[in-house]
């Protein structure tokens, strides 16, 4: 798919008309003949922004390889879309290290297809803010990653190229939304891994997969360059095999680059610097509210309640807590998603109103194939725009601005419960891995794609940063602990979960 002018059209009166009942309102033969004469005048202008050149980041590192589709033969566990190197600066804090990037981030010169058959072909011509990061930090960038198609399914099946198998046991899946990163670092393949959280893409599959995920603060890392669902929720964070190396691509991935709407204000830390062994420092508090949900397996939550009771022992203070509304953060999350998504496709993938960086490229491309091949998304997206579109016109966005008033309760009463305490302990998701099985249903595949989301989602939401490390197996699959933090106080989450992970060694 490459990008070309539109050389923009007058719409015919019968279009007129058309988008007139779109915000119902009925028109005058007269009145859509005096539109017909001022939309004229008014679009000539347009034809100047047609020969104007688009205002885009530029371009380092120009010397790439595209790669290739690698076989089965090469990417046993479905990790990988494309292997590829794109080689950044001769040093840094990242040199030697072979970076992944889930197939959601732009790399100018290589394919983008954000796990979807939808968008084979396409090749951005601009590099996400952080991939230029990444290079400037020393990274080579080995591989776009594969994902659940379009992101929308926490399970790791949904690819349009079929399951991504879990590195610890393949007869069970990576989970997602982003599989192919917690499959790649998991397996070696990678070094370190970027991962795209919305309701828990980056910790689930870490959780699943054995390794560490850490969602960062809401707009701590730049999203500029990532194709997203909804500009409220979208994150993008490090999946890596230790918090160290967690610390150290956030260390170079975090902060305000100016194009992002997402960001205000931007307070950055020295997150390696800040790591610590000892676990006396911390503090934790157990959060009731995160055990014994509905789709709760026992195994997982004595896992992850025996390794905070080893890590007490090893010297942490840890204390339950009751976090009342964390029990409706679910709900409230999937109010806005719901709403946001369908908007955010509406928006050709990049969204209206806010100051920044708009992919052009990606508008087009996204939106010639949503209007010729929308029959071909993902079950779980079908459902998503159709109940989001239904609930904003039927509802007049009620549930959706609702939602958000909630959020703000919700987070204020993570606040109010970390007021006292380092961090907010729980398991990452309510069971393990899923098995493989190409069989199920198509109400059994959604069920599937949503039914971990329990204590992820919320924190979407809220932007509270949130990490999740190995606490140990649970029928021989890893059950991950997640613990939370204050926004923008991303280093004590990181320090606490290293801290953990010294006790666990």
């Amino acid at each position: 798919m490459s990008e070309s002018p539109p050389n923009v059209q007058a719409p015919t009166p019968e279009e007129i008309r058309a988008y007139a009942e779109q915000h119902h309102i009925e028109l005058s033969d007269a009145e859509v003949a005096d539109f017909e004469a001022v939309i004229a005048e008014t679009l000539a202008g347009y034809e100047r922004l047609d020969e104007l050149p688009d205002y885009r980041p530029r371009v380092e590192y120009t010397d790439r390889d595209p790669g290739h589709r690698p076989g089965r033969d090469e990417d046993p566990l479905n990790a990988f879309v494309t292997k590829c190197e794109v080689q950044g600066a001769d040093d840094g804090p990242l040199a030697g290290y072979e970076v992944g990037l889930k197939d959601n981030v732009n790399v100018a010169g290589v394919e983008l297809t954000l796990g979807s058959k939808l968008f084979e072909g396409y090749v951005p011509s601009t590099d996400a803010t952080i991939v230029t990061r990444l290079l400037d930090a020393g990274a080579t960038i080995t591989g776009k990653l594969n994902m659940e198609d379009m992101a929308f399914s926490g399970s790791g099946e949904l690819s349009a190229t079929g399951p991504v198998l879990n590195p610890v046991d393949s007869d069970y899946i990576a989970g997602g939304s982003s599989s192919g990163s917690a499959a790649a670092v998991g397996n070696g393949d990678v070094d370190v891994a970027i991962g795209g959280d919305q309701g828990g893409s980056i910790r689930i599959p870490a959780a699943w997969s054995g390794i560490v995920g850490h969602k960062p603060t809401h707009g701590l890392v730049p999203y500029t360059g990532i194709a997203g669902l909804g500009r409220s929720f979208d994150h993008a964070g490090p999946m890596c095999s230790t918090v160290e190396d967690c610390a150290r691509v956030l260390d170079v991935i975090a902060g305000k680059d100016g194009l992002d709407p997402r960001q205000g204000e931007v307070p950055t830390d020295d997150y390696l610097e800040a790591l610590s062994d000892d676990p006396s420092d911390v503090t934790v508090g157990v959060v009731e509210e995160g055990f014994g949900r509905e789709t709760s397996e026992p195994g997982v939550d004595e896992t992850v309640r025996d390794a905070l009771a080893d890590f007490e022992d090893a010297g942490a203070t840890v204390e339950a807590v009751s976090v009342p509304m964390h029990v409706d953060g679910l709900t409230i999350w999937n109010a806005i998603a719901l709403e946001e998504t369908s908007a955010t496709v509406d928006g050709e993938c990049v969204g209206h109103y806010g100051n920044g960086f708009y992919d052009t490229q990606l508008a087009e491309a996204f939106g010639r194939a949503r209007r010729a091949h929308a029959d071909d998304y993902i079950t779980t997206l079908k459902l998503t725009l159709v109940l989001g579109e239904y609930l904003s016109d039927e509802y007049r966005g009620r549930y959706y601005a609702k939602a958000q008033n909630l959020s703000r309760k919700l987070a204020a009463e993570y606040d109010e419960a970390l007021e006292d305490i380092d961090v907010l302990a729980m398991p990452t998701t309510p069971q393990t891995a899923h098995e493989v099985d190409e069989t199920i249903s198509r109400v059994e595949a959604i069920e599937r794609a949503l039914n971990m989301l329990h204590n992820t989602s919320p924190f979407d939401v809220t932007g509270h940063p949130a990490i999740s490390v190995p606490a140990g197996t649970a029928g021989g699959l890893p059950a991950g602990l997640m613990l939370i933090g204050d926004r923008f106080d991303d280093a004590t989450v990181l320090s606490s979960a290293r801290a953990f992970e010294a006790s666990h060694e």
